[in-house]
């Protein structure tokens, strides 16, 4: 077995210290007969070996040791430029092609390349959407360049920003990767094996999942119970989807008018995702956050990380006088402070200290401002995105998919958000 890759289906694939927590948590799953996509992965040695090939090692050193900022972005990019721009080693290129083409001829599907860092997805910090995936790549060219992609994403600014948030630094951990076929699905989305009031909840849009993880619909929403019986649900706004016909790369494509608000999964394809959804948690011994695809052949699990909870708090009662909107909750906090309204990432810097941002699409770039607001209101997204992760993962009350929220609250107003119960309320 080569040392730098071994199947998602090895006993060795597990060891996270490896692998990463996401590629070793999935392989856990499937080493438990839980349906999850075929594939391989690359272990944290590859990158490491890559590093030393290309003589970045010191390189790496200096990016967080350096007090002088354009000397540290400098050596940052030094560290992209890189891993993108030259060669991968043979030793670690030959078999990462082999493996590609036996999974090609295995499954016939297009590639699937994801990042799997020994510092993500952990409790304490989930690094969501700080890193890199890449769907329905065909030829080798562009899958190379993924993998060169994921590599290089460790040292991203987003990426970086995040780190420096967490004391970690990038030249003490490494980044392994998930070569997968794309599962051709029919629906996707997220799973949370607990919420704040004691259920759970499950997320879901027409096509890959990737609209929900970047914020861009309003998912479906499914209230279970701990023991999974449905008790709610709430159709999305699901106005586009990222789809893919066969051998050809995923699109964007808009959703036909009658399945805007149909709710993606039947009743009982949502009590059958809950079954999945506690049997990830008792195998990981925690409360987890999934995501997953249906396809023609049924539910796969693509990945499971511990989620984030906090307790519910109860609001002043002078707010419950006030006008309330509604939406997803990401199911931690409640805050209030001064709204700012934001209709563009350049417009981020109006943010300040304990302010509220309200914004229109909640995607993972809003990461950097997390640290310094009260909380965040946005009119898409579900509980499931990665900023609503990420946002768990601080404590931070967010509440998403809130129709006409940047037209309906005043910029400057002061403004509640209840995380828990999914309420934005503001003064007149």
């Amino acid at each position: 077995m080569n040392p730098f890759i071994v199947p998602i289906s090895a006993r060795e694939a597990t060891e996270a210290a490896r692998f990463g927590p996401k590629a070793a948590n999935l392989a856990a799953l499937g080493a438990a007969t839980l349906p999850i996509p075929d594939g391989y992965c690359i272990g944290a040695d590859a990158y490491r070996f890559q590093l030393q090939a290309l003589g970045l090692e010191e390189t790496a050193r200096m990016v967080f040791s350096s007090d002088d900022g354009a000397r540290a972005r400098r050596h940052a990019l030094a560290m992209k430029l890189g891993l993108m721009d030259r060669p991968i080693a043979p030793e670690i290129l030959e078999p990462l092609l082999a493996a590609r083409e036996a999974l090609i001829e295995k499954t016939g599907a297009l590639m699937v390349v994801r990042s799997s860092a020994l510092v993500e997805d952990r409790f304490g910090s989930s690094f969501a959407g700080q890193f890199e995936s890449f769907i329905g790549i065909e030829s080798e060219e562009d899958f190379l360049t993924a993998v060169r992609s994921c590599w290089a994403a460790l040292w991203s600014t987003r990426a970086l920003r995040y780190m420096a948030t967490h004391d970690a630094d990038p030249a003490d951990t490494a980044m392994a990767l998930l070569v997968q076929p794309l599962v051709s699905a029919r629906a996707s989305g997220g799973g949370l094996s607990e919420t704040a009031d004691g259920g759970m909840l499950l997320s879901a849009t027409w096509g890959l999942g990737s609209a929900i993880a970047q914020g861009e619909v309003t998912p479906d929403r499914y209230e279970l119970t701990r023991e999974g019986l449905l008790t709610h649900v709430a159709a999305g706004v699901k106005d586009h989807r990222v789809g893919c016909v066969h051998k050809a790369e995923p699109t964007t494509q808009v959703v036909p008018k009658g399945l805007v608000d149909k709710p993606c999964l039947e009743p009982a394809q949502a009590e059958e995702l809950a079954t999945l959804l506690r049997r990830t948690e008792k195998l990981m011994g925690m409360p987890v956050e999934i995501e997953w695809a249906l396809d023609e052949t049924g539910f796969k699990l693509l990945q499971a990380r511990p989620l984030h909870m906090q307790a519910a708090e109860a609001p002043h009662d002078l707010w419950l006088h006030h006008p309330r909107l509604n939406g997803h909750p990401s199911g931690v906090g409640w805050g209030s402070g001064r709204a700012r309204v934001v209709n563009c990432e350049c417009e981020l810097e109006r943010v300040g200290p304990g302010d509220v941002l309200v914004t229109k699409s909640a995607g993972p770039a809003l990461a950097q401002v997390l640290q310094r607001v009260a909380g965040v209101v946005s009119e898409r997204g579900g509980s499931t995105s990665h900023l609503a992760s990420l946002a768990r993962e601080r404590g931070i009350p967010m509440v998403l998919g809130v129709n006409h929220a940047t037209s309906k609250i005043p910029d400057g107003a002061m403004i509640a958000v209840d995380g828990v119960a999914g309420i934005v309320r503001w003064m007149h």
